[in-house]
């Protein structure tokens, strides 16, 4: 059997370029490139993939720059003998919510283009808006104020949408550009995500809007899985036309341009599965299944969640899952995550992760009911900075002993975890997987409180680029058809590996301690916390 699925993701997070990866039949990495914006492309003057304006929140890209390293990616695989013709399937993901604005006229130039010229060549007048928002820009603070007023508050917002008004989701970068370059909104025939514009440049037209990606937005009714004409109504006016229809995310939304056919030697008949965000693109990575809580311990901790029946709330996001599409993923951030750890390792034991170990080690589940919280910088859920300690009886207290504070820092983290968790309608059951990844996922006992807080057994993976990998695994998945489970396709590329169990009495423990930390956290946000509503925290 020739495969060979292609994933293409463009901006992931923080990585400043557009890569591609080739997998065989078998899930296996065959093929690697990557255009690094700043480095291959210095005449866009690009730092870290962006440019910054001098108000420091409005940041954005140039949508030309994404096309010009698209034409560079393709070329330098054309040079390296890659064999286009053995592609049956490609999607792909892009940083979520960022938006690119396709002038009027522009679905006629994408689909008659030539294969004798580059792509850059032939869209450089395509866009009303020559520079795209992306997810760094934090600058609609008002539009995020305007739409849950008018939609009737952020509580209502979040029920519709899975999420309160974000400054970097979609909806409120489009109502700022209505409100601040009218001509150029009116002059917009169609507005595409970063994922939904690739797969338009491959398609060779308007490509669809894909329900989990959609769901950053603050534009998408979750439930109905359609477009919620309050919130549009809330954005701009016309807004609906200029969106199109979203689909499900492993849809096969049509095939190949014939621009690529002759120019790179795709097979006319190559598919082209819907494209998707860098979020639920990982969770396609690493073949998450009910039940399954990814835990990504890194600078900041971000927990992905399946979910059947979602509690969307103030806190956290909730979008369209991108593998069962009635079902539903949730995304929580917390922002002090491995920098925590780190310090504390740091000021209780001399800075070695061994002495860390040990010191936890002597100390037993539950601290002896002692609770601590560390937010040593803004959080997001909740939104709160400084460090609270806890006695057995609730009350608060100035410091722990060393042993007690390396003990604390992880069940306050973990615990908070849970209780996020369960607040956006996660259950924990005998099914309850948790996957591991990030840097301190190599630490066994560390991952031995997350295992006994959980009370789930934990298990790593080596997934390297997971967003990248988990389109490949979709491209696949919409190439054989959905009818066959996407568990079963992924299998191959889905090993993980059990590293901790709990100990025998953590639920007795933690379920106890978890309602403990759930009371003092609400009274630590009541005393000291910021009210919902304030911005520029995520």
């Amino acid at each position: 059997m020739r495969i060979v699925p292609i994933s293409m993701t463009i901006f992931l997070k923080h990585i400043s370029q557009i890569k591609f990866i080739a997998v065989n039949d078998n899930l296996q990495v065959i093929y690697e490139e990557a255009v690094r914006f700043d480095s291959d492309l210095p005449h866009y003057n690009t730092r870290g993939g962006v440019c910054i304006a001098d108000d420091k929140i409005t940041i954005t890209s140039p949508a030309i720059m994404w096309v010009e390293a698209l034409d560079l990616l393709l070329s330098r695989l054309k040079n390296s003998g890659f064999p286009f013709q053995q592609v049956v399937c490609v999607s792909g993901t892009g940083q979520q919510h960022g938006s690119v604005y396709w002038r009027q006229g522009a679905q006629q130039i994408l689909r008659n283009l030539v294969a004798e010229k580059p792509l850059t060549e032939q869209l450089k007048d395509a866009f009303s808006v020559a520079n795209s928002p992306v997810w760094m820009d934090s600058s609609t603070t008002r539009q995020c104020q305007e739409l849950e007023c008018k939609v009737g508050g952020a509580e209502k917002l979040a029920a519709i949408t899975g999420s309160r008004a974000y400054e970097r989701f979609t909806g409120n970068q489009i109502a700022k550009i209505y409100q601040q370059q009218p001509e150029a909104y009116n002059n917009t025939e169609r507005i595409s995500l970063v994922s939904s514009f690739v797969a338009s440049l491959l398609l060779g037209d308007y490509a669809p809007i894909d329900e989990s990606d959609g769901s950053g937005m603050n534009l998408l009714d979750i439930q109905a899985r359609d477009w919620s004409q309050e919130c549009l109504d809330a954005c701009a006016p016309g807004l609906k036309a200029k969106l199109g229809s979203p689909v499900p995310s492993n849809e096969v939304i049509g095939t190949v341009s014939s621009y690529l056919s002759i120019r790179y030697g795709f097979p006319n008949d190559c598919k082209v599965v819907a494209f998707t965000g860098d979020n639920p693109a990982s969770l396609a990575g690493l073949a998450a299944q009910k039940g399954d809580v990814i835990v990504s311990l890194g600078t900041s901790d971000t927990l992905f969640l399946w979910l059947e029946t979602p509690k969307p709330s103030l806190e956290g996001h909730i979008f369209v899952n991108p593998v069962q599409t009635s079902d539903y993923m949730a995304l929580l951030c917390f922002k002090n995550g491995s920098l925590t750890r780190e310090k504390i390792r740091d000021e209780r034991a001399g800075g070695s992760w061994e002495k860390f170990n040990e010191q936890l080690k002597s100390t037993p589940m539950g601290n002896n009911g002692q609770i601590g919280m560390y937010f040593h910088v803004m959080e997001i859920q909740p939104l709160i900075q400084g460090i609270y300690r806890f006695d057995k009886n609730g009350q608060k207290i100035d410091d722990f002993l060393d042993a007690v504070e390396v003990r604390a820092v992880l069940e306050s983290q973990f615990m908070a975890q849970r209780v996020h968790a369960e607040n956006l309608g996660f259950n924990i059951g005998p099914d309850t997987n948790i996957i591991a990844t990030g840097g301190a996922s190599s630490n066994p006992a560390i991952l031995q409180v997350l295992a006994d807080v959980f009370n789930a057994p934990v298990y790593i993976k080596d997934v390297a680029n997971s967003a990248a990998l988990g389109c490949a695994f979709r491209a696949k998945y919409g190439w054989l058809g959905t009818d066959v489970p996407y568990l079963q396709i992924v299998e191959k590329g889905s090993e993980r590996v059990c590293v901790a169990y709990p100990t025998p009495g953590a639920d007795d423990v933690y379920r106890v301690l978890c309602q403990c930390y759930r009371k003092l956290e609400a009274e630590v946000v009541s005393t000291y916390g910021h009210k919902q509503g304030d911005y520029n925290v995520s």
